[in-house]
This record gives C-alpha cells, sequence and structure tokens, in this order.
C-alpha cells in the first residue's frame, strides 16, 4: 500500500491524522496535520481514510452526517411466506460492527468508533421510517453493552416502535429487533 498527495490518513500510534502533502520516498510520507504542521511519517505510521465523513480532530470528537448513504452493509432479507415462495419481507438487517461499517478502526478511538456506529444506525433508521419497512434488526455484537444502550436510548425518544432483543436461534444475544408502527390516515 501505499498512500498520493491530497489523500487523507490517520495516525496509527497517536490521536490524529491529517492530509498527504510530499511523497519523499516510498515509504516516507510529509503529512499536514490538523494543526497545519508538516511532519514527516514513514508508511507502517499511516493508515488511509476512506469517505468524506470523518473530522479527524485531537479533542477525540467524531462529527458525522446522518443523512449520507448508507453503507453497503444493509441487508434486505428474504423469507418464505406461507405459500412457499421467497419475497421480500420488510425486514432490514444492518450490521454495525465497526469492521462492517469502516475500512479499518485503526486510529479511532473508542468514542469515535461508538459515535460512527450509531451515526450509521441512525441514517438507517431513519431510511427504513422513510420506505415504509416494519421491521429492522440492528446487529451490534456483544461487546461491553455500551453500542445496545445507546441504540436502545435512541429508540426509546421515538414514537410508534417496539425493540426487543432479537432472535436467539439467529443471531446470539448481540441484536436488537425493531418494529415500525404506522399511523396510516
Amino acid at each position: 500500500m501505499s498512500f498520493t498527495i491530497g489523500e487523507k490518513v490517520g495516525f496509527l500510534y497517536e490521536v490524529g491524522g491529517g492530509v498527504i502533502r510530499k511523497v519523499t520516498n516510498p515509504t516516507t510520507f510529509m503529512v499536514e496535520d490538523e494543526s497545519g504542521f508538516e511532519r514527516t511519517f514513514l508508511l507502517n505510521e499511516l493508515v488511509k481514510i476512506h469517505g468524506s465523513n470523518y473530522k479527524l480532530s485531537n479533542s477525540a470528537d467524531l462529527h458525522v452526517n446522518e443523512d449520507e448513504t448508507l453503507s453497503t452493509n444493509t441487508h434486505f432479507v428474504l423469507k418464505e411466506n406461507v405459500a412457499g415462495s421467497k419475497k421480500a419481507m420488510d425486514v432490514w438487517e444492518i450490521d454495525l460492527h465497526i469492521h462492517a461499517i469502516t475500512e479499518t478502526n485503526l486510529g479511532l478511538t473508542n468514542f469515535q468508533m461508538l459515535t460512527k456506529q450509531l451515526a450509521e444506525f441512525k441514517s438507517f433508521f431513519k431510511k427504513a421510517k422513510s420506505k415504509n419497512i416494519r421491521k429492522i434488526v440492528a446487529i451490534h455484537g456483544v461487546g461491553e453493552g455500551v453500542l445496545k444502550e445507546e441504540i436502545r436510548s435512541y429508540l426509546s425518544k421515538q414514537e410508534g416502535i417496539e425493540y426487543y432483543d432479537a432472535d436467539f436461534r439467529e443471531y446470539g444475544k448481540g441484536a436488537t429487533t425493531v418494529e415500525i408502527h404506522y399511523n396510516y390516515k
């Protein structure tokens, strides 16, 4: 892997990142950090930042636009109906594991990862509601339960929904099912 001039990078061994300003040789790069200072880094001290939804900062704050398009980890679940034919049901699934929504999490703090995961869920939830989807499954994993609690805290403030642990046989302990009820008038 190598980097090109103008590419966004994160620092592997410290918080923050910057933009490649000069390629000194194939393994050494001049990077302009968030403060505007140019610093020299080796290839193995940098990681590519993909997408434009990152704002690198020393304050460990990650700003994500919830209205951006969703990652490619949104799944439409096919279920067999009573007649045995397969048709798309109103069930959407999203995997919120950090490796599923970003190319890499190197250089990101736990807070930054949680912020990104929660923003991805909120965007997914809003998109599902706009499409009148009746059921979504958020795969958040088990871990320490922080993401699960943040998702459920967000959902508790929404109207017309129920949420509960997803089917253990299918998802284990690491997923939440959300049923959305619409008032059609």
